[in-house]
């Protein structure tokens, strides 16, 4: 008979480390005009990977500087061809063809945004030596993207819910750990009615509510996820109340505000630590099985173009 366990998560990062990293970062980012971000982004991930352990295991990332920097060229080609063929039309006076350029552009961007991070990322993931992956198909992703983007202007915002977590169960469905496969299942109707009562009675509560928001969030999030192969599985699970988010939330903003700032560090050593203490791991696996089966992947142009784009990787 299998052994059901629980499997340990932990981050043990420190907030002073961490601030030792970002001032020389962001001292180095200043003095070469931005040109050392992706070198900064590098020792940032790769503190913050090393500090997130699983089974007392850290996780590693192995990007470089330099192939994030090869991305970030790559990326700034592209945004200034569609900006600059904005102003050119703009300029023409085709105001109306400048305008679809802009944002058709700027959102044709998006699914490959999410793609090509994650096959970056994960390709640079890995645990007790075994490389993560990204298994997704692009097409099947663009598809997916636009469909949810029409739907969503059609129903006037209500499909939006449906449109999250279809993109989440198909992203997260194609990562890889080895010969494992992580499996979100997720349903629209249950996030739609989360977020419906939770902005309700946000409202009702004079925000006093938020707090339990983040945490249905956060438990929705976590509770819907598993790691899984053949008939072995690792089933997650949020053990964070309402309470415990306000004692988070309510310190990170007094620590930004009280320093000005400079407690940013601080604010995400507490917030990995918040998430990690908060996640239980159990199930039924044996962790010797996982087989090298993943590919390496080195282009980090959609990794960056995610950063310009101002929106996170989110797993």
């Amino acid at each position: 008979m299998k052994e059901f366990r629980s499997y340990p998560i932990a981050f043990e990062g420190s907030g002073f480390d961490y601030f030792k990293i970002q001032i020389v970062n962001t001292i180095l980012t200043i003095l070469t005009l931005g040109l050392y971000y992706p070198w900064a982004k590098e020792k940032s991930l790769k503190f913050l990977y090393g500090k997130s352990t699983f089974e007392e295991t850290p996780f590693v990332f192995s990007g470089t500087g330099s192939e994030m920097f090869r991305g970030f060229i790559k990326a700034i080609a592209v945004l200034v061809v569609i900006y600059g063929l904005f102003f050119y039309l703009v300029l023409q006076g085709h105001n109306g063809w400048g305008i679809l350029v802009i944002y058709g552009g700027l959102l044709a961007l998006v699914p490959l945004a999410i793609h090509g991070s994650y096959r970056y990322r994960m390709a640079k993931t890995s645990w007790r030596g075994i490389r993560f992956g990204y298994t997704g198909n692009r097409g099947e992703l663009v598809k997916l993207f636009f469909k949810g983007i029409f739907l969503t202007l059609v129903t006037f915002g209500i499909y939006g819910a449906w449109f999250t977590i279809s993109l989440r169960n198909y992203v997260l469905g194609h990562v890889r750990v080895g010969n494992a496969r992580f499996v979100y299942s997720g349903d629209g109707s249950d996030f739609f009615w989360i977020n419906f009562k939770g902005y309700l009675l946000t409202l009702v509560t004079l925000g006093i509510y938020s707090f339990w928001w983040q945490k249905d969030l956060f438990e929705y999030y976590v509770n819907n996820l598993r790691l899984e192969q053949e008939d072995d599985a690792v089933f997650f699970r949020s053990t964070a109340t309402g309470g415990d988010f306000a004692g988070l939330m309510i310190v990170n903003f007094l620590i930004m505000i009280f320093t000005l700032g400079l407690g940013y560090s601080w604010v995400v050593t507490r917030t990995m630590a918040f998430g990690a203490n908060h996640i239980e791991a159990n199930g039924y696996y044996s962790f010797e099985q996982l087989l090298q089966s993943q590919a390496e992947y080195s282009d980090a142009t959609a990794e960056d173009m995610a950063d310009l784009l101002d929106f996170g990787f989110v797993i």
